[in-house]
């Protein structure tokens, strides 16, 4: 590979880097052509971007980053491969189901919410995650609760005090 090549790989993984907020590495070595065609294909439909990176060449992407990734250093050994995502528990998910038929992909690390999860044993905790989205949703649905409660108990209380004043009015 030529200098130029690794210049213009590097740059494209710091844009990479730079673009989403989470990023998985994974080992999907030992995958036949047909199941890293499904792996490729489970990517595409939940909007993750999947690379296959020289380990040297992702290290200066990440050194180039201006983030701090030391930990990461210790994981890029055997074949890397990169999750890209917008979601911080999607790769994780998918990871998890994908393994539920085949022995990889291996999580090396995962850098999620500004946070470094480091082994495959994380895996569990990065597909259980709440998402952005989610987490807003949950909040939203406990804001609305107190505020639909009162409604409900005005609406409600609303009907027998029209009965007790209609019923007032007739006694006299």
């Amino acid at each position: 590979m030529k200098l130029e090549e690794k210049i213009a790989i590097v740059d494209d993984l710091s844009e990479k880097l730079e673009k989403y907020a989470h990023f998985y590495l994974t080992d999907v070595s030992n995958l036949d052509s047909a199941e890293t065609g499904e792996l490729r294909r489970k990517c595409f439909e939940k909007e993750i971007k999947l690379v296959v990176v020289k380990n040297t060449l992702l290290k200066r992407a990440l050194e180039k980053s201006g983030k701090s990734f030391e930990e990461l250093e210790g994981v890029l050994k055997e074949p890397t491969s990169v999750m890209f995502c917008e979601t911080g528990n999607v790769p994780g998910k998918l990871i998890r189901e994908f393994r539920k038929k085949h022995d990889r992909p291996l999580l090396k690390a995962a850098y999620v919410e500004e946070s470094l999860y480091v082994g495959d044993d994380q895996l569990d905790v990065l597909a259980s995650l709440k998402s952005r989205d989610e987490m807003i949703a949950e909040v939203m649905l406990i804001l609305q609760s107190p505020a639909k409660n009162v409604v409900s108990a005005l609406q409600s209380g609303g009907g027998k005090l029209a009965g007790i004043v209609k019923t007032l009015s007739e006694k006299e």
